[in-house]
């Protein structure tokens, strides 16, 4: 989000009534939002999302056109009275990542729009999630159009129809009345790929916004002709904590998780465990060793667990990478490395540095 020129902010979770009011979305948030009344009998809710956050923020100090574009975005909790559905997909308290951008003209929120767009692709692959993107009702949000990325899953909170040739990334939630218009087995509309079913996880969505909150909550500029024109606003979304569930779903196997490793590095909670035959003696202070090395991205329980153990709380947790120290090593006097989709090599124990640690997300 930095390096495509937005600012980071930090918007409050409890917000006053009237600015919801005034954007006609206190009683039409799909009965989601929590509500209450403070000690001074005052209408306040816990904040599904902050369009009218960002336009009370920047009220009075985006004055002209000269002003904008601007892009603001933050990461933080949300809270929605949703349904608990599908595990921990649906959950009334959660980590977004979204983000606002307000614009002189329509065209000035196509180009940041897609700017926007782009990034969000940028970072599901730098995560390793496989997804399409599927056009969407903006419903509650309001607006004129809205795209959501989607992550096919074998369990999710959707039914999706998507192609599976690569690049084209087209597809189409139970969500649009265009759902009834593809079915698996059929030509891709885009491509000449074939359309899929399953089920999806959204992992991200984007709306084109245009001047409805911006005419609701009088949020206007100069435009340098003695007159003024209501702002344009985009809204963009990442939900950050189902991230975790998508790629487990999308990447996990019967002995665990497993986390996807790209170019960028990996989001597993470790990149490696090293696992050695005991802890003394010359692999005692070989482990000892490459942990005082690699501290942050190796895992080395010294435990009283058997090295079975060990190996199976390996792959459970999903880490890409054992450092074994074993018989191997008794032998040769290199470390057994080995990825968590079983392939092998063999390294000596001051070549691990440069083969872990280097690439963490």
């Amino acid at each position: 989000m930095d390096a495509i020129g937005a600012q980071a902010v930090s918007l409050p979770q409890l917000q006053y009534r009237p600015h919801w009011e005034q954007s006609g979305r206190w009683a039409n948030f799909e009965g989601e939002m929590f509500t209450f009344e403070n000690r001074d009998a005052r209408e306040m809710c816990l904040a599904p999302s902050h369009e009218e956050g960002i336009v009370h923020l920047v009220d009075g100090y985006v004055r002209s056109y000269d002003d904008l574009p601007l892009l603001l975005y933050q990461v933080g909790t949300k809270h929605r009275d949703d349904h608990a559905r599908n595990g921990l997909l649906r959950t009334k308290e959660f980590t977004m990542k979204d983000a606002y951008s307000l614009h002189a003209t329509a065209e000035s929120l196509e180009t940041w729009y897609r700017r926007v767009r782009d990034a969000y692709e940028r970072i599901f692959d730098t995560l390793g999630v496989e997804f399409v993107i599927a056009d969407a009702e903006n419903n509650v949000m309001g607006g004129s159009a809205s795209e959501e990325f989607v992550a096919p899953v074998k369990d999710g909170s959707c039914e999706l129809v998507a192609c599976t040739s690569d690049p084209c990334r087209f597809g189409v939630t139970d969500e649009h009345v265009e759902f009834e218009q593809s079915a698996d087995g059929d030509d891709c509309p885009r491509c000449d790929g074939t359309l899929t079913a399953s089920e999806g996880i959204e992992i991200g969505h984007v709306f084109k916004l245009g001047t409805c909150y911006s005419d609701a909550m009088r949020l206007t500029v100069d435009t340098g002709n003695n007159s003024s024109r209501p702002v344009e606003m985009g809204s963009y979304g990442i939900g950050v904590t189902r991230l975790i569930q998508t790629l487990i779903e999308q990447h996990a196997d019967s002995n665990g998780c497993r986390w996807p490793v790209t170019d960028a590095g990996t989001v597993a909670p470790y990149e490696a465990a090293i696992l050695p035959l005991h802890h003394d003696g010359e692999i005692g202070e070989v482990a000892d060793r490459l942990h005082e090395d690699l501290e942050e991205s190796l895992l080395f329980d010294d435990e009283m667990q058997s090295v079975g153990e060990c190996f199976a709380e390996s792959d459970l947790l999903g880490i890409p990478v054992k450092l074994i120290l074993g018989d191997c090593f008794r032998e040769t006097g290199q470390v057994e490395v080995e990825t968590r989709d079983g392939e092998t090599r063999y390294l000596d124990p001051e070549e691990v540095s440069a083969v872990v640690g280097q690439n963490p997300l």
